[in-house]
């Protein structure tokens, strides 16, 4: 297998992010609850996107792209820290958004409007219009350009959190479980691959927080990733499972999400999102109270960040 230093990578995060229990939350779910900041990362309000990042700019940058765009829904996290890892690289960002959501300037678009990023929405649910649209501009513009997938959800991308599972074994805890939420791909794909390579008897749980195809999604970006590392591994359905957490929408709060926000702010002073984190964290303790887990079992909550779009929902 290709050593993940073997890939040309950006230096744009803090690593490794800490781990540690929920003390709190533990004792009120009845089973050894952790959690990984990737809150912490250090771009922007910092979230999973700069994992991946660091192996999408570098390959922008290899090839000579002076213009990066990417897209996702209006307080889309990524697009934020899209914008912000390119313009630290001396390059310039383009947002190309869906119409969708909380469009007003608050949360994550003011912080764009803060960096001056050229944000642009497009009134479509299709990504393949979207992509059409960069590709329009790029040419309007007449430079060099690049375009990232939305949330950083292609092969490339996927490894930054191959990585990450990686960097949790070296962390030297043994966990049972791993959660995180899945609202594009990427970072359930390269958790659940990175579980098979680096932390065997790790099940690594997706909470869909999106409407998309997962159930086909997340094994296509394993495989595409297993292929890049040229690892010999075979992947199954029984190496992750997935639960819907979406509720009435993407980006629509729910209230077991809500609920889990308030319980994490609460009882151990750490804040999701309604959106992402939030709906996920809500999965998690869903879980344990159908009695997923069992009272010795070591629980990893990935925290993959997106305090700015907190502040868009009223």
């Amino acid at each position: 297998m290709r050593d993940l230093n073997a890939f040309p990578r950006v230096s744009l995060g803090v690593f490794p992010t800490p781990v540690h229990k929920l003390e709190n939350i533990s004792r009120a779910l009845g089973t050894n609850v952790y959690v990984k900041r990737d809150d912490l990362t250090g771009l922007g309000l910092g979230g999973n996107k700069v994992r991946k990042l660091e192996f999408l700019l570098a390959d922008a940058k290899q090839k000579g792209a002076g213009i990066v765009f990417t897209t996702g829904g209006a307080q889309s996290n990524h697009a934020m820290l899209t914008a912000a890892a390119a313009n630290r690289l001396g390059m310039t960002p383009i947002l190309i958004l869906k119409k969708r959501g909380v469009t007003a300037v608050r949360g994550n678009l003011l912080l764009e409007s803060i960096m001056g990023t050229d944000v642009r929405f497009v009134d479509t649910d299709d990504y393949a219009q979207i992509y059409a649209e960069m590709d329009r501009v790029g040419a309007v513009l007449g430079k060099s350009y690049y375009k990232i997938p939305c949330g950083g959800s292609n092969a490339l991308g996927t490894l930054g959190y191959v990585a990450c599972a990686q960097e949790i074994a070296l962390q030297g805890m043994r966990f049972d479980h791993l959660v995180c939420a899945e609202g594009s791909g990427g970072t359930m794909a390269g958790l659940a691959l990175g579980a098979k390579l680096f932390l065997p008897g790790t099940k690594v749980h997706g909470m869909m927080v999106d409407t998309e195809p997962f159930e086909r999604i997340t094994p296509r970006l394993m495989r595409e990733a297993a292929a890049m590392l040229e690892a010999e591994v075979t992947i199954t359905d029984d190496d992750f499972t997935l639960r819907d957490v979406c509720g009435d929408g993407y980006a629509i709060p729910s209230e077991a999400g809500n609920a889990a926000v308030r319980m994490m702010a609460e009882r151990e002073g750490l804040f999701l999102d309604p959106v992402y984190t939030g709906k996920a964290f809500g999965g998690l303790v869903a879980m344990a109270r159908e009695g997923a887990f069992k009272k010795d079992d070591n629980v990893l909550f990935l925290h993959s960040g997106g305090a700015g779009g907190l502040f868009a929902i009223e």
